[in-house]
């Protein structure tokens, strides 16, 4: 009896091939990168700026004074002190690309990939041939 179970069991086990994979070159038809865009916000000094008393005139020494005395009286003057200056929100927005969407072709056929970075002209490919099984689901 045990002789006619043995051929049953060992027609149920399957054997599965390992697969045959080889790597290639595939060209590159296209790049385009993905952006993400991020919005930072920092605050900023804003003053106003006020006509000068003096009526300061647009000679090349009167540019050059009202600049040292800008100067003087920055680094005398305490941020916060001067009563026509004020904190306010800047926002700026910054873009940085996170991905690639690449278009290539191989042998003959399109495909398309997002990649972390930009592969240039050619992408190496991992190409993989697995026979089809008679009863088993497409994917």
């Amino acid at each position: 009896m045990s002789l006619a179970a043995a051929p049953s069991v060992a027609q149920q086990n399957t054997v599965i091939q390992t697969e045959n994979v080889r790597y290639d070159y595939a060209h590159v038809l296209r790049v385009t990168p993905v952006y993400q865009t991020l919005t930072a916000t920092r605050m900023e000094e804003q003053c106003d700026q006020s006509p000068r008393a003096d009526g300061g005139g647009d000679s090349r020494l009167s540019r050059v004074v009202d600049a040292v005395r800008d100067a003087l009286g920055r680094e005398q003057s305490s941020p916060g002190s001067d009563p026509a200056c004020r904190s306010v929100p800047v926002e700026r927005e910054f873009r940085r690309p996170i991905a690639y969407d690449v278009d290539y072709a191989y042998k003959g056929a399109k495909y398309r990939s997002r990649l972390p970075d930009d592969p240039g002209n050619r992408l190496r490919i991992r190409v993989s041939v697995t026979p089809a099984i008679a009863g088993t689901p497409v994917q």
